[in-house]
């Protein structure tokens, strides 16, 4: 909304002064906020365990997580990038229960690039599901200098649920326990809290 209501009192008080042009071009701006910033209504799978897309957009990786970019650990990685025509309200997985919140400062470069993974400001979000962890990572890109997350360690979630919002051009990264089969490949585009991206099991992690 402060996005929004900024470009309309831009444009209310240029119109006032007689400057049509630019109000119009601050009205055009409200127009895109109010686009970007859209929220519309997801149907997650009703199904125990599934792991939806965290985010909308195009999956640019899919597979064995680069150690270097991933949690401690042994994952599969999906990563999801977020053009400017995408929705940005992002997803929660899988439902559970979160355990750790973290944000951690960092690089702002463009969001496709594989080295933002690990290098890019971003927030990283772990929820355990019976055993099973799934971490998603909020990235930043050259556009995208703030994501909020509306998560907390303790909180009960649901797949499907609102986690936060990335804004503008961004990425999101999700970290899965390496045994499980992802069901997204490079080049598929994907919706936030519909698009199954795997499906959990409830044995405990191993290795």
């Amino acid at each position: 909304m402060p996005f929004i209501a900024g470009a309309l009192l831009a444009g209310a008080l240029l119109l006032a002064l007689a400057q049509t042009v630019p109000a119009a071009a601050a009205a055009a701006l409200a127009g895109f906020f109010a686009f970007f910033f859209r929220d519309p209504v997801r149907d997650a799978p009703d199904r125990t365990g599934v792991v939806v897309a965290p985010a909308d957009g195009r999956v640019v990786e899919a597979g064995p997580a680069r150690a270097e970019v991933a949690p401690t650990g042994k994952w599969q990685q999906v990563s999801v990038f977020l053009s400017l025509m995408d929705v940005h309200v992002n997803r929660v997985p899988v439902g559970g229960t979160v355990t750790r919140v973290e944000h951690r400062a960092g690089r702002f470069l463009p969001a496709y690039r594989s080295a933002a993974a690990g290098d890019n400001e971003r927030c990283e979000t772990w929820i355990d599901h019976q055993g099973r962890t799934v971490v998603c990572r909020q990235v930043v890109g050259v556009l995208a200098r703030r994501v909020v997350c509306r998560l907390a360690p303790g909180m009960s979630v649901a797949a499907g649920q609102r986690l936060g919002v990335m804004k503008f051009g961004s990425r999101m990264d999700l970290f899965i326990p390496a045994d499980v089969p992802l069901q997204v490949k490079v080049g598929d585009v994907v919706r936030g809290g519909e698009t199954i991206v795997a499906v959990l099991d409830a044995a405990p992690e191993t290795g």
